[in-house]
């Protein structure tokens, strides 16, 4: 049976396998490739230990992806009653989430096509879970009589969107919208976002 080199954990494994993947292609990385990344030998087998295949490797970074992002959504679940400052948990959470995560995100957009089972599984995982919880929040405003908006969900959808551009571009191209920083870009969105709302 195949040992593993000590300190070579699943989670290095899983790390170093994303990171190849985003960087290189997933048809271009080889099992050997990982082990080598790892600081195992090529040809020990040791990857197998954690993992069947290459397949289920990268179907084990995914759903990692969504556990964790679950976990990071459960900190919305109290949000302060100031809704700029909830806005702010909201867009943490979300940069928190995205930053953690940007070989995955690369690797996603980048093989999207190769494997649309599994991502369609990571982006309702998205949608099950940050869409949801902002369109929740804003029904609540709403029905409060605190906001005016007339649909919850789809301005959910376009608060989300236009928050998650900016780490997506920097993901994609090494830019941010407008080359801003991120603490600019935040402060503009925030005061966007509390006009739209129309907050009484």
């Amino acid at each position: 049976m195949a040992r593993t080199t000590p300190g070579v954990t699943r989670r290095r494994i899983l790390d170093e396998a994303v990171h190849l993947f985003a960087t290189r292609g997933y048809d271009a990385t080889s099992v050997a490739d990982i082990q080598t990344a790892c600081g195992l030998h090529p040809g020990s087998g040791a990857l197998y230990k954690h993992f069947p295949s290459k397949a289920a490797l990268l179907e084990a970074a995914v759903h990692d992806n969504l556990e964790r992002l679950t976990a990071r959504t459960a900190e919305t679940t109290s949000l302060p009653e100031d809704p700029r400052e909830a806005l702010r948990v909201l867009a943490d959470v979300v940069w928190a989430f995205m930053a953690a995560d940007r070989d995955l995100i690369r690797l996603m957009i980048r093989e999207f096509t190769g494997f649309p089972e599994l991502f369609e599984q990571m982006w309702q995982g998205v949608l099950a879970t940050v869409y949801r919880r902002g369109t929740e929040w804003l029904t609540t405003l709403r029905d409060q009589g605190r906001t005016t908006i007339t649909d919850p969900e789809a301005t959910a959808a376009v608060l989300v969107a236009s928050l998650t551009y900016h780490p997506i571009l920097d993901v994609l191209i090494g830019h941010t919208p407008g080359d801003l920083t991120p603490d600019r870009f935040l402060t503009a969105w925030l005061d966007s976002a509390v006009a739209t709302l129309n907050l009484r």
